[in-house]
This record gives structure tokens, C-alpha cells and sequence, in this order.
């Protein structure tokens, strides 16, 4: 398997491969997790974790090092529960997200992602404040597999757009449905209002099963903050990390679930309409560490 341009690997693959583990080595350790964007408390609790490990097991053999952050760093993932709740038929997901963190993209990722388990997917453009934002998400869709529900009229009342893609969804048994909103954050009260709206409306048919919030990892702490609004008023289930690849950013996933307290469900890594996948911890703590 080829490296992971984000993975710890890298920077790792020297400390662990030193004869002993010295002063040295927690001191690369340390570097390289806070360049991996986890954050300084979080190095600090698992620095302070694998060194009393060392000290307990008596090893100074860098492997069983490696071993325990590996499993240090996949309890710590596993702690939140990643698994993406779609049993309802239909079964609603809203995307909530700033502009910019690649909102639109990752729709049609998922909407692929849903149609390699063999699930039928339509999307609502729900997003009815830029006319540009309809366009683009029905090129995704499209590249996705999925069906799309655009507004009927230029500026049409995006829980309208909500209320006909449940509705179709009903109507032709399509199994899953992915609901776009607006991303702007300029009127957090106005946009907070159409999104409990949009709720409202949905709930009259059919229970949201998930509200996914999207996040950039390349935008680290602050990209929480700018999403401060909606973990606070949108019901947020599950995040959707982007833009994973090209950087060492793979601690941010776990920086971020710590910092809110809701788990990470996918993950985007490229550009490529095939480029989201499920999160799972196990996987994930072994691409970082080996």
C-alpha cells in the first residue's frame, strides 16, 4: 500500500527504528505528533501515557513503542462511535457546513460511497442562496450516481427544495437522502433559523437520521471555531473531515472529536469522486503509525 502523504509514518519511521529509546526519541515523538496537528494537550496525555508505559513494561526497544502508540492512538479513536446510522427508509442526511470546507464535493463522494453498498441516493439543493452552488452540486450528484431535487424557482425556500426530495424519495423508493444547506455564516441567526426550519419540515416526513458536519483539516482549530454555530444549534451526529490528503493533518481527526465530542464518521483523502471512506479507528491508528 502506498504511503499516506498525511500519515505519521514518515515522520516516525526514524524513531522507531533506533536502537533504544532515549531522551531523543520522546522529544521526536512530541515533534512530530504536534506537526501531525493534534494538538499540545493532546501530545502532551499521550506522550505522558507511553512514557509511563515504557517505564511499567521496563522495554527501551523503540518497537513496543510504536505498538503502544498504535493502540493508545486507536482506543482513543474508538472511543467515539463511528458508525453511520442509516437504518430508516428513507433514511434523511442533512449536510451542514461553512463555505469553502468542500461541502458540495463531499455529497456527491458520499453519494458514490452509499452506491458501492447498493443504496439508491437523491440529493435536495437545498442550498438556494447561491444559484452557482445548484449547478455545481448537480454536476457531483450526477458523478455520484445520484437522482437531483433542484429548486423549482430561483430563490425558492430551501425547506420547500427539503419537503419535494423527501417526497420524491417516498415516491420512487429511493433508499437514502442527502439534503445540501447553506453555508454561509456572515447572519449565524438567519442561517440557524432556516436550518431549524429545514428540520422542522423534514420531521413532519420522515426522522433525520444523521446531520453531518463538515470540516477542512487544513484549516486545523480554526475551522472548528468557524463551525462553532452549527455544532451548537444543528443537531450535529457525525463530522465529515476534508482534505485530509497532502499534509500531515491525520491528527486533527482526533484533536476534533475530542474538542466536541462527536465522532468522526468519514473521512475525504483526494479529489477523486471515489475518494471518500468510512472511518475506522483501527485502520486509521495503523496508516498513521506504520
Amino acid at each position: 500500500m502506498a504511503e499516506n502523504p498525511w500519515s505519521l509514518s514518515r515522520a516516525l519511521r526514524g524513531l522507531f527504528v533506533k536502537p533504544t529509546i532515549d531522551e531523543n526519541t520522546w522529544d521526536d515523538l512530541e515533534t512530530a505528533l504536534i506537526t501531525a496537528d493534534f494538538g499540545p494537550d493532546i501530545t502532551e496525555r499521550i506522550v505522558e501515557e507511553l512514557r509511563g508505559n515504557v517505564e511499567r513494561f521496563r522495554t527501551t526497544d523503540p518497537k513496543d513503542l510504536q505498538r503502544m502508540l498504535r493502540e493508545s492512538l486507536e482506543e482513543r479513536f474508538a472511543a467515539f462511535d463511528s458508525t453511520l446510522r442509516l437504518t430508516e427508509r428513507p433514511a434523511v442526511v442533512l449536510v451542514v457546513g461553512v463555505n469553502g470546507v468542500g461541502k458540495t464535493t463531499t455529497i456527491g463522494k458520499f453519494a458514490k460511497f452509499l452506491q458501492r453498498y447498493g443504496r439508491s441516493v437523491v440529493v435536495g439543493a437545498a442550498d438556494t442562496f447561491r444559484a452557482a452552488a445548484v449547478d455545481q452540486l448537480a454536476t457531483w450528484a450526477e458523478r455520484g450516481g445520484a437522482t437531483i431535487v433542484r429548486p423549482q424557482h430561483e430563490g425558492q425556500d430551501p425547506a420547500s427544495v427539503a419537503f419535494q426530495t423527501i417526497e420524491h424519495a417516498k415516491q420512487t423508493g429511493t433508499e437514502i437522502v442527502l439534503v445540501d444547506t447553506a453555508g454561509r455564516l456572515h447572519t449565524k441567526g438567519g442561517l440557524m433559523d432556516e436550518l431549524t426550519k429545514i428540520r422542522r419540515v423534514i420531521e413532519k416526513q420522515a426522522p433525520i437520521s444523521e446531520v453531518l458536519l463538515v470540516l477542512d483539516a487544513t484549516t486545523g482549530q480554526n475551522g472548528v471555531m468557524q463551525a462553532e454555530a452549527f455544532l451548537q444549534h444543528a443537531g450535529v451526529t457525525g463530522l465529515v473531515i476534508t482534505k485530509l490528503d497532502g499534509s500531515a493533518r491525520g491528527g486533527f481527526v482526533l484533536a476534533v472529536q475530542e474538542r466536541t465530542g462527536i465522532p468522526v464518521k468519514l473521512l475525504g483523502q483526494g479529489e477523486g469522486i471515489g475518494d471518500l471512506t468510512g472511518f475506522t479507528p483501527h485502520v486509521f491508528a495503523s496508516a498513521l503509525v506504520d
